[in-house]
């Protein structure tokens, strides 16, 4: 026995710093200790403690998984992905990956500006450039990191420059924004009255820029972006617009909704993801050259980061020229999105109406929309995290339903039945 470990009446040792044997801290730790736990039961009492599902997807057989707990395992079909159109599991995404680790081996060997700039990052750029139809493109590890670095930087190359964010926008984009320092406002939710509001406040020449998203995740509602654009071109502002939950899954070539809507060159700065509708892993955004060199020049998040393995960006490059020459991944989860909206609309079930393939029902406590997910796991063998605060306000807790292409009639069937069931078990309001 260590001279260092003094043992305690049973014999057992007291190892200094372990929870298990808070008798022995130093009170300075102790203090820090109390802290933490305080702050994780505060977190348990309100009912929205998260806890992991362990989950593995079926490679050829998504949305079918297998969920492991307590030392078992049982099949399981994913409801809640954000892989919309199931590209993380195309043929062609898979043959690329591994063709790229065959020919580079996994990682990228470091930080863009030292070595981790491989072809694969010079080919996915461009092509991402050309989706959005601007000059150039930046990659980045995740979207949340795109979102960050770039309106943390432009707030500080554009001396003064006042952030005009949604207040329903994405806790990243909140976080750029704080991380900035500078001069900030909130508009209330697509409420143009109120931007313009906000923008007439300040003189034509102050540097404004304009922060929204095309496809709000929670909700599922869509931005009105030409609206935006022209209160942007009238008051002198530039405009940023996360289309996270667009790209892929909206226009003709799967450019978003500004695409759709035939307003991508009005759009100064689009910022997406590579872990949702294409279906691997990382962030970018998609502007001017300048734009893009002074992001790359000036942002930490940027600068100071391994690149992406070569392997993510090749499958990333494979999904999306598929996805620029192919629209059938986006007609079906069009048409299928549609088909649950209807079901449980029949079954009179608190869907929160959306224009989108987001399908979000409405439970409105966090402790009920915890047990309601519970039971569909425990139960029946369906997968639904339950949303709760902060990612949604409190009172508005929710399920948020993602079909995809591979969600067959006979799987909506099974969701719904199981949704009525647990419905009337727990006395869940109907909407």
């Amino acid at each position: 026995m260590s001279a260092d470990m003094p043992e305690n009446e049973s014999g057992e040792i007291d190892e200094p710093g372990c929870p298990v044997h808070d008798h022995n801290l130093k009170p300075y730790k102790k203090l820090y200790n109390d802290a933490i736990r305080d702050a994780l039961d505060s977190v348990k009492d309100e009912g929205r403690y998260r806890v992991f599902a362990d989950i593995a997807r079926k490679q050829g057989d998504f949305p079918e998984a297998c969920h492991y707990k307590d030392g078992q395992v049982s099949n399981i079909t994913v409801w809640c992905s954000n892989d919309y159109l199931c590209m993380g599991q195309h043929p062609k995404v898979i043959e690329a990956m591994h063709n790229a680790l065959d020919t580079v081996g996994a990682g990228s060997g470091g930080t863009r500006n030292i070595s981790g700039t491989t072809h694969y990052h010079v080919e996915l750029e461009a092509e991402l450039a050309s989706l959005h139809g601007k000059e150039a493109a930046l990659l980045f590890t995740s979207g949340f990191i795109s979102n960050d670095a770039t309106l943390s930087t432009l707030a500080k190359v554009l001396p003064g420059c006042v952030m005009i964010s949604d207040s329903m926008n994405h806790a990243s984009m909140i976080d750029g924004i704080r991380r900035g320092g500078g001069p900030k406002e909130i508009f209330r939710h697509n409420d143009m009255d109120h931007l313009e509001e906000i923008l007439e406040s300040y003189p034509l020449e102050t540097p404004k820029l304009i922060v929204f998203e095309s496809v709000y995740s929670m909700d599922g509602d869509f931005a009105p972006i030409k609206e935006i654009c022209d209160l942007a071109d009238r008051h002198n502002a530039l405009t940023y617009m996360d289309e996270v939950h667009g790209v892929g899954l909206y226009g003709p070539h799967g450019g978003g909704l500004a695409e759709r809507d035939g307003v991508m060159q009005r759009v100064d700065i689009i910022e997406g993801t590579l872990a949702k509708a294409f279906g691997v892993m990382g962030g970018y955004i998609a502007g001017s050259s300048d734009l893009v060199d002074v992001i790359r020049s000036y942002a930490s998040g940027f600068i100071f980061t391994t690149s992406l393995s070569p392997v993510l960006a090749a499958g990333i490059l494979a999904s999306v020229r598929h996805l620029k020459e192919n629209s059938g991944e986006r007609d079906k989860i069009q048409e299928r999105a549609a088909a649950l909206k209807a079901a449980l609309l029949d079954s009179k079930l608190p869907v929160m109406t959306s224009p989108s393939h987001i399908v979000p029902i409405l439970v409105g406590d966090p402790v009920q929309c915890k047990q309601a997910t519970d039971k569909l796991l425990e139960d029946f063998g369906i997968y639904v995290q339950p949303i709760n605060y902060p990612t949604v306000p409190k009172g508005t807790e929710r399920m948020r339903l993602t079909p995809g292409p591979h969600h067959s009639d006979e799987k909506i069937k099974e969701l719904v039945s199981a949704l009525n069931s647990i419905w009337d078990d727990l006395g869940l309001a109907r909407g």
